[in-house]
């Protein structure tokens, strides 16, 4: 086993925010009278040939054509942004088909922008390059993240986006699909825009119009918009540690054989994922919970519905009170819970932890951005655990296995976890870090633009690293972290790009259950498509 002295403090990586720079562009044609109904405010397809009334500012614009007239920012050094419309609009719903064509570097994005006060102060909705939508806000150049969401972005294809801003309510759409929502009440008016930031792409169609009614979701494209993933959840099937016969669960199956509930409210949600037997409960739309942790029961399934639903301002706790004492899986352990499909904003704790032997847990296909300490902590002696399909995006403190050095008695020979196809995006650390657990299972996961370091293996815990893909992680593996001792990683088929190649020792038994391994050259297109809520 290679040596680890004093189990050193990580280097931290480049984990840097995007720039608080994006680009913007929108023309005033003409202004209606408001009244109940929706009035157009300003429309422009570009087809008269200039772009009279844009105010630029970085980049390099023109009207170009694309199958029709379209405003083009050809620059790809920089953000840059063209504004136009009026300092006393409020309300009203701005629209745009934006067509990226080249991204200069990861996490780059398009943006139309709302309430614009200067060209470092804004709102605005970004649709970037490594599948996600943002709802943000910039102040003096710095920015924000209030929403995000997972949705398909292909260079070269049409997409349409909208930004609806009402008293405080700011809502974002893609093709027509609301993904993104939050209040906030920085700016109360301001102009409008589209943007780019290290990016080239085509404008279309901008179109605003008062609060009444936003302008046609859908308008006939020049070239069909790529769509996020819209089916319905699939059947659940668990695969890795969740699906192993032990400690009397055969395999993780939820709710199924229950009653199926959908809830719209905190209270509903919370009332259902405290209730007794078997449950599948649907999630419709985001929920505010009361923080910061809430018991879920035994035997649930917990399902977002579309792409847009999820939890925000608390978390969710699988598990037993905690008791040092207890050193044995008790009879009582909650068991049998999977968790789908949701997206999850501003935990005050963590996102979801998994405790005091809890076990046979399916947590898949899941959106976390930031909270304040975990993503998804599992600890206490809790096994028969898969993690698959997630996408952390910007976390921090991603994943913890083991929560103490001095807790061998309940977590030696138990933390038996699956990690799988998930997209750790820009985080930092815990991807995952490992204590105790033996026969952890880390595989065709992709890591880009990791801050600290991505698997971390010590206390003697056994950890196999393999068919993964690392893109600028100067960190990808290693024995030991802070002052916890070593632990062991067998590392076999990664892929290493502008990354650093790991640091691994000692031997670790096979997991027994049936696998595939994706080839690592194929890991970063395939997690990027199908990972995170919206795609199941």
């Amino acid at each position: 086993m290679q040596s680890n002295p004093a189990w050193r403090s990580r280097r931290r990586g480049l984990l840097l925010a995007l720039g608080a720079g994006v680009a913007a562009a929108a023309l005033v044609l003409g202004m209606t009278t408001t009244g109940a109904s929706a009035a157009t405010l300003f429309a422009d397809d570009f087809e008269d040939g200039n772009s009279s009334g844009w105010t630029t500012n970085g980049g390099t614009w023109s009207v170009s054509s694309d199958g029709s007239r379209v405003l083009r920012q050809s620059g790809t050094s920089s953000d840059a942004r063209a504004l136009a419309g009026s300092t006393t609009w409020t309300d009203y719903s701005v629209q745009a088909r934006v067509k990226p064509l080249a991204f200069n570097g990861s996490n780059r994005f398009v943006a139309v922008l709302a309430r614009v006060q200067s060209s470092t102060s804004y709102y605005y909705l970004a649709l970037r390059s490594n599948n996600t939508v943002e709802l943000k806000r910039l102040v003096g150049g710095s920015s924000t993240t209030l929403d995000t969401a997972s949705v398909g972005v292909s260079a070269g294809s049409w997409h349409t986006l909208r930004l609806d801003v009402s008293g405080s309510t700011l809502r974002g759409y893609v093709n027509g699909t609301l993904l993104t929502e939050a209040s906030d009440s920085r700016f109360s008016g301001g102009r409008v825009g589209v943007a780019t930031f290290y990016t080239t792409a085509s404008f279309d169609d901008v179109a605003v119009t008062t609060s009444g009614g936003g302008p046609d979701p859908t308008p006939t494209p020049t070239t069909e918009p790529t769509t996020g993933p819209t089916n319905p959840p699939q059947p659940n099937v668990a695969d890795g540690w969740a699906s192993v016969n032990a400690w009397g669960q055969n395999g993780t199956s939820g709710g199924a054989g229950g009653p199926t509930v959908t809830v719209t409210s905190a209270s509903a949600f919370l009332s259902a994922i405290a209730t007794a037997g078997p449950r599948v409960i649907q999630v419709q739309g985001m929920l505010t919970l009361p923080g910061p942790m809430h018991d879920v029961t035994s035997d649930k399934t917990i399902v977002g519905l579309g792409s847009g639903s999820g939890l925000t301002g608390g978390g969710l706790n699988i598990g037993l009170p905690i008791d040092d004492d207890i050193t044995a899986p008790p009879s009582n352990a909650v068991h049998n819970v999977i968790i789908r499909n949701l997206n999850f904003r501003g935990w005050p704790d963590d996102a979801i932890n998994v405790q005091m032997f809890s076990h046979h847990v399916w947590i898949d296909h899941n959106t976390w951005t930031t909270g304040s300490d975990g993503g998804v902590d599992v600890k206490r002696g809790s096994s028969y655990v898969t993690i698959s399909y997630n996408h952390a995006d910007g976390t921090d403190k991603n994943m913890l296995l083991g929560h103490d050095d001095e807790n061998g008695a309940q977590d030696t020979g138990r933390l038996k976890v699956s990690y799988h196809h998930n997209w750790f995006d820009s985080t930092n650390q815990r991807n995952p870090r490992v204590r105790f657990g033996d026969q952890v299972h880390v595989y065709n996961n992709y890591y880009n633009d990791t801050g600290n370091y991505g698997v971390a293996s010590t206390e003697n815990a056994g950890v196999i690293v393999e068919g993964n893909a690392f893109v600028n992680v100067d960190d990808p593996f290693h024995l030991g972290e802070a002052s916890s001792g070593p632990g062991r990683i067998v590392a076999r088929s990664n892929c290493f790009t502008n990354s650093g190649t790991g640091e691994a020792g000692g031997s670790v038994s096979a997991v027994p259950y049936a696998y595939t391994l994706l080839p690592c050259a194929q890991v970063q297109s395939t997690v990027s498509a199908q990972a995170g809520a919206g795609r199941i």
